[in-house]
């Protein structure tokens, strides 16, 4: 008897492995369309996971256009400049899980480290050259491994999704690159911002500890940061940041 239910186990074992296997995974992404498009409704009140779509029948084709991205972008304290095409620019983006960048460098210019949260980036370089490259999520053997790479142009990189990246120009002269991204809102994360220029910013107690170094250390780089604002885009890094501060816990009552 024991003997029976032993192998009825093993048979159910078996049968949820190979049904497990044929069912498709699934993949965390925006959202597919259920019908030609849905434009971005601005206007509306009504907060969802994306945005309200436009009543189809108001919806012409300059919901569909954005003009300007021959233009190149202003550069930031960084010597770059990323002019964002998401659905926050193009309303009928929405729905689409896609987006685009212009991304401008000046010689010696970057772009510095900083994640999307929702997205893959596939970079080409249209004009100059850049090192670019991205850093793996912890491993299990404690390290963060680089993978880096010099591109000139007509090269072609990705950036896996939420992993850290950056792009920086290492030639003499002005480089430019065009950027996909697999969402209609990637979102950006640079590190640097938000560690030390966070509102309110991060407990200086914490970062020293954080990055083995003293207090002070801290407190100085954080005065070179506030609330992240460029004139740019949502996308981009850098800028030239003031402010800032620190030295106590979230409630921690200041020493006289």
């Amino acid at each position: 008897m024991a003997a029976s239910r032993a192998l009825a186990a093993l048979l159910a074992v078996a049968i949820l492995v190979l049904v497990s296997s044929s069912v498709p995974r699934v993949m965390a992404g925006d959202p597919s369309p259920l019908q030609d498009f849905c434009v971005a409704d601005m206007m509306t009140p009504v907060f969802v996971n994306g945005f309200v779509c436009k009543n189809p029948t108001l919806v012409t084709a300059n919901d569909f256009f954005r003009a300007g991205l021959n233009v190149p972008g202003k550069l930031n304290a960084q010597g770059s400049a990323v002019t964002l095409v998401s659905v926050l620019q193009l309303a009928g983006l929405n729905t689409l899980g896609i987006s685009l960048a212009r991304i401008d460098f000046g010689p010696n210019g970057q772009n510095p480290p900083h994640t999307h949260p929702r997205a893959t980036e596939i970079l080409t370089v249209v004009k100059g050259q850049l090192l670019v490259g991205f850093v793996t999520s912890n491993q299990q053997d404690g390290r963060n491994l680089l993978f880096t790479k010099q591109l000139v142009e007509g090269d072609v990189f990705v950036f896996p999704q939420g992993l850290i990246h950056f792009q920086a120009n290492n030639g003499p002269n002005p480089a430019l690159a065009i950027a996909a991204l697999s969402s209609q809102n990637p979102g950006t994360i640079t590190i640097a911002n938000a560690v030390f220029g966070s509102t309110p910013p991060i407990s200086d107690l914490i970062l020293a500890k954080a990055f083995m170094t003293e207090k002070d250390t801290v407190d100085w780089i954080q005065s070179q940061f506030a609330p992240a604002m460029s004139s740019n885009s949502s996308m981009g890094g850098g800028g030239n940041y003031t402010g800032g501060g620190g030295g106590y816990y979230p409630g921690m009552r200041k020493k006289p």
